[in-house]
């Protein structure tokens, strides 16, 4: 069971969440946004028509802007 991560090379909240979540042992595919047009696409749908990260994509189907890492891990394990 692995999250997607939409990222940005110079997003804060990216480095630390994904610091976060590796810490905590989450499995995690990064997707840079300004890299690849169709994952720009993908979270400006979820994100009222903004580029925001990050935006994680869960094995389940739904997206979270900018989680807390707790939250990250209460949906990984609702799931």
């Amino acid at each position: 069971m692995s999250v997607t991560m939409y990222t940005t090379t110079w997003c804060g909240y990216c480095q630390r969440l994904k610091a976060q979540m590796g810490r905590e042992g989450i499995e995690f595919t990064e997707v840079d946004i300004e890299l690849n047009p169709q994952a720009a696409d993908f979270v400006m749908s979820v994100n009222g028509g903004n580029q925001t990260v990050p935006t994680l994509l869960f094995p389940d189907g739904t997206a979270a802007t900018n989680p807390s890492i707790n939250e990250v891990k209460s949906r990984l394990a609702a799931s």
